[in-house]
Order: C-alpha cells, then structure tokens, then sequence
C-alpha cells in the first residue's frame, strides 16, 4: 500500500512538472505572422501603409486550412439614389449587369440593395431589392443633394436586416464587367484611390475635422465611399461620423469652397481614419473613360465623364464630339434602346461601356416607361 501511494505520488509530481515546463516555453515561443495587418489603433503600422499607400493584392491569401480558403466572404452591394429619371435609368442598368456578375464563379458578392433616399416607393421596387430612406430635412443640403447619402445610410445601417458581414459601397454610374472578389483584408477597407483627393493638401481645412491628436494627416486616404468594401460593424461606426462630418463641412464656408462637390467625399474618408479604419488602396478596383482606355483586370467602369470624339475616332474632350455618350445628356429623359456605336478607333473601355448599355436596355422590361 506504502508503495502505492509512493508511485501516485511520484506521477503527480512529474505531471505537475511536465505542465509547467509547457507554460514556461509557452509564454517564450514567439507568435510567427506571415502576412500581419496593422492594428487599427496602432499609429505606427498604420503610418508605415500610409507611406506607400497602393498596395497590390495578395495572389495568394494564405490560410491554415482548406476549409477557410474555400470559404467565401460575402459582401451585400448598396447604392444610394434619388427617385429622378436620371438615377432611375443608371439604377437598372447596374442591376442588371450585378445579376450577371453575381450568377458567375468565384464571386462574393451577396445581397443587393438600392437605397433610395426619396421618402417614399417607386414603380420599380418589385425589380430592383429598394429601402426606402427618408430625406434630409428640407434646406438641410444646401442644393447639395449628395448629403442625402450618408444619412440613407445611416438609416439603412440601424433599420435594415443586412446578412452579409462586408458592404459595397457602389453608385448608380456604376457598370460590373466581372464578378467582384471581396479585395478587403485583415480589418482594412478596400478603396479606388481618386488623385482629386487631397489631405496633405487641405490638411489646414482638414485638421477642424480631424484633429492632431487623431494622427497624421495621411491616416486620411485619398477616397471616397465609393466604391469601397467595408467590414459591415466598421461602417456602422463610420457612417453617423460621416453624415455628421458632411453637414458640418457643408456649413463651413471655407471647406464648402476648397472641396466643393467633392465635399462628401473628404467627409467619408475623414471619418474612416477618425474611427481607425484604413483602406487597401486598388488602383484596379475601376476604371474611367474616356481616360482609362483598357479594362484590363478592372471590375467597375465608372462613366462619369463624358467622352466625346471625332469620327475619326480621336478625343475631343471639352467640345462635344460628332459621337457622344454622356449619362448627363439624359438627366430627364431615358437614353434610347440601342444606343449608336463609337467609330473606329475609340478605345476599347468607351466601346465596352457602350455595349454593355445596349445589352442593359435591350433586356430590361418597359424601358423608357
């Protein structure tokens, strides 16, 4: 018996030994990161993104298991808009090309929602997925109509049902030429960076909205809210931000007259670095024509610009072409079916936008109604 308990005794000793050797390595092994992310309330990994802010995308994302790299990580797209002609139109013909793209492999796109900060429904809610969001208060956007976004999302974020963890933030000039991976990584946005925005630039207009103690002003990217893919929790804390950052920019005479219509703009990406949330910036995430003239391995096309061109085929921007497409040429009126082809020589984003217009239309019940 004496030696029984001799034995039981031993046993434990070298049990309890042998756990509190583990814990000892334990606590001293380093933890190996291949691919670290910078921690959204590090200044410092976060200055050293901000040094070269264009960052290629990962080929290969690197994972433990199987399972995780199968696993797709959808995002729900959203896109604000009026109940005018002009929206209306654009509206339909993204959603049209968005169930195509979505349809194809290798896409993580989820849900779609239209946003329309209109107050009540239109004639096209059983077509396109449509929340209604109120307005602002009358006079509240000082003609500037775009106010209207972060406040419809503010309300879509606190009303709406949203499965997705990641959101798209499109618009309805907006065309998807290929199924849209989800580009964000390890806490950060994925953002097109505009050359038009400029922090270091206003950083004296900037610091009344973002202040010294935030961080330097390059914490701020040069983006807008569109298109940016965004963890959905991170763009619920960045959306009152934003809305109240946009009026409060409105009202101040000397941001209105430095950032002017791109005023909401600077308002999103000043409150994605108040709230710590940086942005991959991919410079392929869409192109424009007439000055982007291959689609190469973009995913949106953004008509924003209008592209004029001779009948030879060369640009002539500023002056309107004997062929012309511009979205504003049908800001009250449906552009018709069939839409004329550019002439030789036109790149091929400008045809490509063209086509994929026709295809829309051609395909889209009641078109002009």
């Amino acid at each position: 018996m004496g030696c029984g308990k001799l034995f039981f005794t031993l046993v434990v000793a070298l049990s309890s030994a042998l756990i509190t050797y583990n814990i000892i390595i334990s606590a001293k092994a380093s933890l190996k990161q291949d691919f670290p992310g910078p921690s959204s309330s590090s200044t410092k990994s976060r200055s050293s993104f901000s040094q070269d802010p264009i960052i290629k995308m990962p080929t290969d994302l690197s994972s433990s298991s199987s399972a995780a790299k199968k696993r797709k990580r959808l995002f729900h797209t959203a896109v604000t808009a009026s109940d005018s002609v002009y929206n209306t139109w654009q509206c339909r013909v993204m959603y049209y090309w968005f169930k195509k793209q979505k349809s194809k492999p290798n896409s993580e796109m989820g849900g779609f929602t239209r946003i329309l900060h209109s107050g009540k429904p239109d004639k096209f809610m059983d077509e396109i997925p449509t929340f209604i969001a109120q307005p602002l208060p009358s006079g509240m956007d000082q003609g500037y109509i775009v106010l209207n976004r972060p406040w419809a999302f503010v309300q879509w974020l606190q009303q709406a049902n949203i499965e997705e963890d990641y959101i798209l933030m499109s618009e309805p000039d907006h065309i998807l030429v290929k199924p849209i991976p989800n580009l964000s990584r390890d806490g950060l946005g994925a953002a097109f960076p505009f050359f038009y925005i400029e922090p270091k630039k206003y950083e004296a207009v900037l610091r009344k909205f973002f202040p010294k103690e935030k961080g330097p002003i390059t914490n701020i990217d040069p983006i807008g809210n569109s298109p940016v893919i965004v963890g959905k929790d991170s763009l619920r804390k960045i959306a009152p931000t934003w809305m109240n950052v946009s009026l409060a920019m409105k009202k101040d005479p000397e941001t209105d007259k430095a950032f002017g219509w791109v005023l909401e703009m600077y308002a999103y990406a000043v409150a994605s670095a108040f709230h710590g949330v940086g942005n991959i910036l991919y410079k392929e995430f869409m192109i424009q024509p007439p000055w982007d003239t291959e689609i190469g391995k973009a995913y949106i096309i953004h008509y924003t610009y209008g592209c004029d061109y001779d009948l030879q085929g060369k640009l002539t921007y500023g002056k309107i072409g004997e062929w012309r497409f511009d979205k504003r040429s049908y800001d009250s009126t449906w552009p018709p079916r069939n839409l004329p082809m550019p002439p030789p020589g036109v790149p091929e984003s400008v045809v490509t936008l063209v086509k994929m217009v026709n295809e829309a239309t051609a395909n889209l019940p009641n078109w002009g109604s």
